[in-house]
């Protein structure tokens, strides 16, 4: 892709996915090494990075259409730099607290709502819609690359105590993609459209427009329900694996890296395939293959044990990835061409409040279930959740046709499934 602009957003997250991806091992196996934190605590703060979208995820979609998006992500970018550096300076003081973690989850949440609400809108001012998926599919691609090789290095960094060093070389990627950021030329448009001025405006008036177009439309409304059940399992699943590979199977920290590591291979195959699969299969029946196949091979994980074990994870994790991610990709390329411009930012802050709200009840409701179950039974009960949440995209007009439209049909007018 020769669009130099584009280039520029994309090395500028990719850097700043490996720091994250890195970060994201760290700083639960710091918690459960270091601090000596149980299930229901791992629950807490795995919530705590997500809470924010739902004090914040809905205003912040129409707030950004009132802005110029790469302003908004440059100063996210610098605020999540200072937030990572605070922990390494913490680390090295030897006063870190699971307080200032949960802090620091806090806050580094609620920056990444205000840059994926300006980011996700942002795209499409880089690229025509005809090169959406493609572009999609190349930041996917680089976020799972980043989930292969960083987390190893962020497990053998906790392993060897040198956690501080992994904090500040994700602060410094927030550094370098606010950098980049700073060098992208194209202009953007008047925030919010040519209609009105932004001080025209009710905010209250925006976010129910956000809502209204989301629940009228059966196609953004069917995968909306359907991702945010399995986000409420997967985060209760995610809250507790570290914990389930560190305790119940006895795996130190370097391997568990290795581990979630080589899984994330999964999301780089699914990147790659998944605009393959669209020309093959369509976009809607592409979106149902990766829901009914992905889901199941999480029920392999709870089955892990130690030394051969492992593979149980290892496989089920790759799957799992490998639909999650797929999926993703389709989908989120098919909403960026689907929605009006002017309405990008609310539509997607309302969808990403909606399915990351979910995610700290089911991190708590993951540490709640640990608590009471243990780990393995716990994983039993989410993965097998997540499996089923595939029929809810049945319920819905997907199952109708080929391919997800392109513009949002008049009503009245049908299903807009092309057959």
């Amino acid at each position: 892709m020769r669009r130099r602009d584009f280039r520029l957003l994309w090395a500028g997250e990719s850097v700043s996915q490996f720091g994250s991806a890195a970060t994201r091992v760290l700083l639960p196996l710091i918690a459960v090494d270091t601090l000596d934190a149980g299930p229901l605590t791992m629950g807490v703060l795995n919530a705590a990075a997500w809470v924010p979208w739902l004090l914040f995820g809905l205003p912040v979609g129409a707030w950004t259409d009132r802005m110029r998006r790469r302003p908004v992500m440059i100063v996210c970018n610098a605020v999540s730099a200072l937030l990572m550096l605070s922990l390494t300076a913490t680390v090295w003081l030897e006063v870190l607290t699971t307080s200032q973690l949960m802090l620091v989850a806090v806050l580094s949440g609620t920056a990444d709502v205000f840059f994926r609400a300006a980011y996700s809108a942002y795209l499409p001012t880089l690229l025509p819609h005809e090169e959406l998926a493609d572009g999609n599919a190349r930041l996917q691609t680089s976020e799972s690359v980043a989930e292969v090789v960083a987390p190893g290095a962020g497990g053998a960094l906790a392993q060897a105590g040198g956690a501080a060093v992994g904090f500040l070389a994700d602060g410094l990627s927030f550094l370098v993609s606010a950098a980049l950021l700073l060098r992208i030329r194209t202009p953007e448009g008047p925030p919010g459209g040519e209609e009105r001025a932004p001080a025209e405006r009710s905010l209250a008036k925006e976010i129910r427009e956000g809502v209204a177009f989301l629940v009228r439309d059966p196609f953004l409304r069917t995968i909306l329900l359907c991702d945010a059940a399995m986000n409420l399992f997967l985060a209760g699943a995610q809250s507790l694996s570290i914990l389930f590979l560190s305790r119940t199977v006895g795996a130190p920290g370097a391997l568990i890296g290795v581990l979630i590591a080589l899984a994330g291979l999964g999301g780089v195959l699914g990147a790659v395939v998944s605009p393959r699969l669209t020309r093959r299969f369509g976009t809607a029946r592409a979106v149902l293959l990766c829901a009914f196949c992905g889901g199941p091979f999480g029920l392999l994980i709870p089955l892990t044990t130690d030394g051969v074990g492992l593979l149980a994870f290892l496989v089920g994790e790759f799957c799992l990835m490998t639909g999650v991610v797929a999926g993703n990709v389709i989908i989120v390329s098919f909403r960026q061409a689907y929605c009006p411009p002017d309405m990008l930012g609310r539509v997607g802050s309302t969808i990403r409040f909606v399915m990351y709200g979910t995610i700290p009840v089911g991190s708590l409701l993951g540490g709640a279930l640990g608590t009471l179950l243990g780990e393995r039974d716990a994983l039993w009960l989410l993965y097998g959740g997540n499996a089923l949440c595939a029929l809810l995209l049945l319920t819905g007009p997907l199952r109708a046709g080929q391919d997800l439209p392109t513009v949002p049909e008049p009503a009245g007018k049908g299903d807009g499934i092309t057959p």
